[in-house]
């Protein structure tokens, strides 16, 4: 009875994983509380250099911040992307994934097969970022 409740503590109701190059990753993940409120996990987790594993960090978005958060994100990335970065090409390695993708999905349809998640780690190893 105790591991049902603490089961539905961290319940997930939602989860969004993003890549962001060979050692990391982003998860965005809503959670349900005992009370049936909801929150908001943002996790780095990026694979250690000696292999051994992962190093997380994780930030704690309650509702009552969601709105103050992304103003505050949106205007970070504003200030980096207008005063301090202006000619860089942030949509680089948007274009550069898509790619990949694509090449990795025509790749499994000429196959005929689909891959595991042991070889679609693998082949994520070679994107050169």
């Amino acid at each position: 009875m105790e591991s049902d409740r603490n089961q539905r503590r961290f319940e997930s109701v939602y989860s969004k994983k993003v890549r962001a190059g060979k050692r990391r990753t982003y998860f965005f993940d809503v959670r349900r509380t005992k009370g049936d409120d909801f929150y908001l996990t943002l996790t780095e987790s990026t694979k250690r250099f000696n292999g051994e594993g992962y190093e997380r960090h994780k930030i704690f978005l309650y509702k009552e911040d969601f709105n103050r958060f992304i103003d505050s994100l949106e205007e970070a990335i504003s200030y980096v992307k207008t005063e301090l970065m202006p000619d860089y090409d942030y949509d680089e390695f948007t274009r550069r994934q898509e790619e990949w993708e694509s090449k990795r999905e025509n790749e499994e349809s000429s196959e005929g097969n689909v891959m595991d998640s042991s070889n679609e780690e693998a082949s994520e190893d070679d994107l050169s970022w």
